[in-house]
């Protein structure tokens, strides 16, 4: 009974030592069995036919057919939770970049390129990548339609009243304003449908905490930038905040703000330990926000593992007028953060994943 309750994973890669590795993982796993090995793509869309997995491991660089495409085939035949394991190199980041795109629930930085000898340095975070997308729901995953630049929410659009009951807020629409983002496991897709929704003369600057590795953030701030309106870059530190542009924190620095004369700018930290296993953390984004009280804040927390942002907001909340706004859980990939969010009490709007850019214009408007 036991064994027929456990989630079934299929390991996908192109390497002996790599699948024996990786299985080794999850010898006596209390949830988690290993029921196939694949050498390629095409190998790995025949296995799942016969051993109907309910979570895959796949590596991106593989002969015969490559990891993306054969995600992309599984997405669109046989849905089913996938972790990418990417290599760090400009080429990995940009492959994983796509990877999220095309539908995949997660992806793992390898140590030290294609074989990596040291693969037990991230045995621990694999192991819960796995467990977490093993328990991802099916219907979650089916690709959402993004076109972005024809899809950019159109700026006349009615404000409505805000009627969350815990707490009000004194809502001045010619006050300057700041967007901060709190997004992890699902969010780079969650961002794609969001950010390039934002027009370029949204009149807030918008920082972006997304928890990921380093190098991995740069690709996704370029793959962002040239599907969207507004300007969108990873943060470096001195950068100048301005309307119109996103600014997302790199991987391993938590990211401030500071205010010289009139101006803010970004203050990039990676001393600072990391916040509940996160660097950057949205905690400390929106505590670091919650000490300006020149500007409104809009603070929008979507999908992810965990409750990242929950201790910030309620900081944020303590000063200063703040909307908070939360991805609903129809739309989330794993309800965790949003959730942590809501149960707070101080969340203003929960909304579907693809009415969030509507929601933020409508307090800029």
């Amino acid at each position: 009974m036991e064994v027929r309750l456990k989630k079934k994973l299929l390991i996908v890669d192109d390497s002996a030592f790599m699948r024996k590795l990786i299985s080794d993982f999850f010898v006596d796993h209390r949830s988690i069995e290993v029921i196939g090995i694949a050498r390629n793509g095409q190998d790995a869309i025949e296995k799942i036919k016969t051993l109907h997995p309910d979570v895959i491991t796949m590596d991106v660089e593989m002969p015969l057919m490559n990891g993306l495409e054969a995600l992309r085939r599984i997405m669109v035949d046989t849905p089913v939770p996938v972790v990418m394991l990417s290599s760090t190199t400009k080429s990995g980041t940009e492959s994983t970049m796509l990877a999220m795109e095309y539908g995949a629930i997660d992806f793992i930085a390898k140590p030290s390129g294609t074989i990596s000898l040291d693969l037990h340095k991230i045995k621990e975070e694999l192991v819960q990548k796995v467990e977490n997308a093993a328990q991802v729901s099916i219907n979650k995953m089916k690709k959402r339609s993004l076109s972005p630049l024809n899809n950019i929410a159109h700026k006349n659009v009615e404000v409505k009243n805000i009627t969350n009951t815990s707490n009000v807020i004194k809502w001045d629409k010619l006050r300057d304003k700041m967007v901060l983002i709190g997004t992890s496991t699902g969010g780079p897709r969650a961002l794609q449908e969001v950010i390039t929704k934002l027009p370029s003369d949204m009149k807030a600057p918008v920082l972006i905490v997304q928890h990921m590795p380093a190098g991995f953030t740069k690709s996704l701030a370029q793959r962002l930038n040239q599907l969207s309106a507004i300007e969108v870059k990873e943060a470096e530190d001195g950068d100048l905040l301005e309307n119109g542009h996103a600014y997302i924190a790199p991987g391993g620095y938590h990211m401030r703000i500071q205010k010289r004369a009139s101006s803010y700018y970004i203050v990039l930290n990676d001393k600072e330990a990391p916040r509940s296993g996160h660097r950057p953390a949205v905690d400390v984004l929106f505590e670091d926000n919650s000490q300006f009280n020149d500007f409104d804040k809009i603070a929008v927390i979507m999908t992810g593992m965990g409750s990242d942002g929950s201790l910030g907001l309620k900081q944020l909340k303590k000063s200063g007028n703040v909307v908070a706004i939360a991805e609903a859980a129809s739309t989330c990939i794993v309800y965790g953060m949003p959730k942590a969010a809501v149960e707070t009490n101080l969340v203003n709007e929960v909304v579907d994943l693809d009415l969030i850019a509507k929601t933020i214009i409508q307090y800029l408007s």
